[in-house]
């Protein structure tokens, strides 16, 4: 079993702290991603599972053993580096069995793991080429290939894909899905990139100045962001953001902002009539806000909203709109790329009551937990 638990773990550079107090449970053969913007941690955190870095309070488990104050070669791990790190001078077949080689392992065995890996990752006719000799991707493999040949009990992956095109980072995205399919090692991949975390992990740790924001699964992060934070971090285009106060107006529950009030769905709009007056953040995603052209039948606790087009991006299947009220606050929603749209065109739009996140203005917390409940 290699499964991975951290316990209250922190970490110092002189006075900075990194890591604070950070709890973290990782399922046997799960792939997770430590997420977040850069400086926020995450490489230390995982560093600090590696063994390169010190680990300055709390306890690390894996597969139950206690790992504190195991050195890094002694850890049944293996990590891929942002840089590759491979050696220039060494062909793609001596990079992938260096550290077997290492292991002294018998040179049937390194042969069989070679072949292995070889038609994993799609590198067979590539064995005899310096590292300069090959694409970006296939260098990445090659990286890829030589920690999975040490049948590492956990692989750390750290930022491997930054360094590849768009088109290049889609391919290897799916690889590394069929990859964790195939051998189903426990995975710990960091990047700050949330398209490569929403599609390829079974759990998030969203993680900001050292401590864990939300860990969950991609679609309860998008749907149920628990922080402020996590509501300006997940989510692309960004989401709405306005200032408001909760009022109950003619039997509607609600919060009123500076383009009106919006009416929340009728089982949330029921818990606020306690919080009457309470300041809150209204989060609006793009994507709940619709033309009204586009839908016919609408919800009774569906907003209205009148704007003026100010511009629009398009984003290939669909385009962003970005609006603006009579009194100059900045919407952003979509359309269909079909939709011919000009600037100063006015648009009548409505907000879906069942998708606007109030966060609390002091603590910054999702006002609503997961069950629906305050």
């Amino acid at each position: 079993m290699a499964d991975v638990v951290i316990n209250s773990f922190s970490k110092k550079f002189g006075s900075n702290i990194v890591i604070d107090r950070l709890n973290l449970q990782i399922n046997n053969g799960e792939f997770i991603t430590l997420l977040g913007p850069s400086g926020c941690g995450k490489t230390t955190l995982l560093r600090m599972i590696a063994g390169l870095e010190s680990i300055d309070g709390g306890e690390l488990f894996i597969g139950g053993k206690y790992y504190n104050n195991l050195p890094a070669q002694k850890r049944h791990l293996a990590m891929v580096f942002q840089s590759y790190a491979l050696f220039p001078h060494m062909s793609v077949r001596n990079n992938i069995l260096f550290g077997l080689k290492i292991k002294n392992v018998n040179k049937a065995k390194m042969q069989y793991k070679l072949t292995w890996v070889l038609n994993l990752l799609y590198l067979k006719g590539l064995e005899d080429r310096l590292p300069r000799e090959i694409s970006g991707g296939q260098r990445q493999r090659v990286a890829l290939a030589r920690a999975l040949v040490l049948d590492p009990d956990v692989l750390l992956l750290d930022e491997p894909l930054s360094n590849l095109d768009a088109a290049l980072r889609e391919t290897a995205i799916e690889e590394l899905k069929r990859i964790h399919h195939q051998v189903g090692k426990t995975i710990i991949y960091v990047t700050h990139n949330q398209v490569e975390a929403l599609t390829m992990s079974e759990r998030i740790a969203l993680i900001n100045k050292g401590k864990v924001e939300q860990y969950d699964r991609p679609k309860a992060m998008y749907d149920d962001p628990k922080t402020l934070f996590v509501a300006e971090f997940i989510g692309s285009p960004p989401m709405n953001f306005l200032e408001g106060e909760i009022q109950i107006q003619e039997g509607f529950g609600g919060v009123n902002t500076s383009i009106g009030f919006l009416k929340l769905d009728k089982d949330r709009a029921a818990k606020l009539e306690a919080m009457s007056g309470r300041k809150v953040i209204a989060g609006i995603r793009p994507q709940n806000i619709y033309f009204s052209e586009h839908v016919i039948r609408r919800r009774h606790t569906d907003t209205s909203l009148d704007l003026i087009v100010e511009f629009v991006e398009n984003m290939g299947d669909r385009s962003l709109v970005i609006g603006r009220t009579r009194n100059s606050i900045v919407m952003r929603f979509m359309v269909t790329r079909d939709e011919n749209i000009t600037s100063d065109q006015k648009m009548p739009v409505f907000i879906d009551g069942r998708c606007i996140h109030l966060f609390d203005t002091m603590s910054r917390l999702n006002i609503f937990n997961n069950d629906g409940s305050i």
